[in-house]
């Protein structure tokens, strides 16, 4: 698959994704505004229910009262507490009492309600029915106007009593008890805090947990709210737990952000692995190329030799014989050394490789190996610094590999070195802590930032504009990164492009 193919459909997928985020978004948003709003709604109706309760308190006190007075009067006259001062008053009042003294039309007097007072006897004239009638209409019409009185005290004392204080007007615990029956009226049952404030906002009495700074939505009403403006008084109300419940209303909400969050990152690791494996695919497509390359140079020669053999001339020359034996024997070996790396690395990743450890001194092997690496510096035109700084360099080490990985990290300062510049390798030990660091540095063609932290993958080779300058597989590095690795070392590369290259190599050390 080439790769605008895949750089289009992980564009369709960002774009089908980001249609998708911002549809679910909106909707959880408009459920949470809906769930607000349907909230703030029942608070409201219930604080509204709760000031008219304390006003139905107020007038049903006011009436019991009035009711108490008026009785005592009634019993200390022996008569209704009805005079014709107070008739006369009604009167002017405009109440519908016509001259024929008949009840106003909303007092409707049935034959059953005169039965109920009076028994008629059966020998009751009409004159007799009528004085009766007109006689319960009297008694009726005194007692309309006595609860009228009552009413008109009744009144009178409600206005006044927007003058006392308020805590002679209501009881506050019966106040909480009305906010919580009437929030569980309205299926809110959660915690609340509550505060009464006058018309200065300063605040009259709060319940314990009531604290203005830490209050996020407070919901106000007023309390008998037809009391003049002067004296009224306002009920705070809010919840510490609205958010939470409002979202437990939405128990769906969290499952679902859990789950676009994970289709998130299957996501973004699906892209992730498919230009992994795309860079993959280049590279052992690049291996292959290099492979065949490698392989097919010693190929050659071998075959250049053998035909050699064949001729009847070269039979009679030795030196000629002993020649071609030799390039056989020599392209054999490089053949064998080229297949070994490759299987080194498979074996590497089938977990198959087994490691034999010795105790080595880190810097007699260095020397060794410099001894054997110095003459091929030094045919390249450069020079070979070996400085043992470390004292303390006894390490436990696979020698044959570790001896491999020594060699490729010079082999590769050979390799890339800069033609117009002499080549200076250094080759160094220093202790740190209780670990030995070796340091292999030259002064080469460098690495580039953006390579620099691939060149211990597999099959990658540090590129040089669309070419490689140097034949190989890309797996050298990848060996010594694995080597090292195995052993509890660790490796890393310094670089600048056209300033040389530093490899430092860590491992604990071995006391003797």
């Amino acid at each position: 698959m080439r790769k605008s193919t895949i750089w289009l459909l992980a564009g369709v997928m960002v774009f089908a994704f980001i249609g998708l985020m911002y549809l679910q978004i909106n909707y959880i948003l408009i459920i949470l505004n809906t769930q607000r709003n349907q909230f703030e709604d029942a608070v409201k109706r219930s604080l509204y229910q709760v000031s008219h309760n304390l006003e139905l308190d107020e007038t049903a006190k006011l009436l019991s009262d009035q009711l108490f007075i008026f009785g005592k009067k009634y019993l200390r006259s022996g008569k209704p507490a009805i005079t014709s001062q107070r008739i006369n008053i009604k009167e002017q009042q405009h109440l519908s009492i016509d001259r024929s003294g008949q009840l106003p039309a909303k007092l409707d007097i049935s034959r059953n309600d005169v039965d109920s007072l009076f028994v008629l006897s059966p020998s009751f004239g009409k004159n007799d029915i009528n004085v009766a009638s007109r006689t319960i209409q009297d008694a009726m019409r005194d007692q309309y106007f006595y609860y009228q009185n009552l009413l008109d005290e009744v009144i009178q004392n409600a206005m006044k009593a927007s003058e006392k204080p308020i805590e002679e007007r209501m009881d506050y615990r019966k106040l909480e008890s009305y906010i919580r029956a009437e929030l569980a009226n309205n299926d809110l049952a959660l915690p609340f805090v509550f505060a009464v404030l006058d018309k200065t906002k300063n605040i009259v009495y709060k319940s314990p947990d009531y604290n203005p700074k830490t209050l996020k939505s407070v919901y106000s009403q007023i309390l008998f709210p037809k009391d003049p403006a002067s004296n009224l008084y306002t009920l705070q109300v809010s919840f510490p737990t609205q958010d939470k419940y409002v979202l437990n209303s939405n128990s769906f909400i969290a499952p679902s952000i859990v789950f676009t969050f994970v289709l998130l990152v299957v996501f973004i690791f699906t892209i992730y692995v498919i230009l992994r494996q795309k860079r993959l695919s280049e590279m052992k497509n690049d291996f292959i190329n290099n492979m065949t390359h490698e392989l097919k140079t010693p190929v050659a020669s071998i075959s250049l030799a053998a035909q050699t053999l064949n001729d009847t001339d070269v039979n009679n020359s030795p030196y000629l014989m002993e020649h071609a034996k030799k390039v056989i024997s020599d392209e054999s070996k490089r053949l064998g050394f080229l297949v070994e790396k490759v299987l080194q690395m498979s074996l590497f990743e089938d977990g198959a490789t087994q490691f034999k450890m010795t105790k080595v001194d880190a810097n007699d092997l260095i020397t060794s190996i410099a001894g054997t690496f110095a003459l091929r510096v030094e045919n390249a035109g450069g020079v070979l610094d070996i400085d043992l700084e470390a004292l303390d360099s006894t390490i436990l080490i696979d020698k044959m590999h570790f001896t491999n990985v020594l060699f490729n990290l010079m082999e590769n300062a050979v390799k890339y070195r800069q033609r117009e510049t002499p080549l200076t390798l250094m080759v160094r030990t220093l202790n740190v802590g209780d670990k030995i660091q070796i340091i292999i540095e030259d002064n080469g063609i460098g690495i580039r930032k953006e390579s620099l932290k691939k060149i211990f993958d597999r099959f990658y080779r540090v590129p040089t504009g669309n070419r490689h300058d140097v034949k190989g597989f890309g797996l050298g590095l990848a060996y010594v990164k694995r080597i090292v690795t195995e052993l509890d070392g660790t490796i890393k590369a310094e670089s600048d492009y056209g300033d040389g290259t530093k490899f430092i190599i860590t491992l604990p050390c071995i006391n003797n």
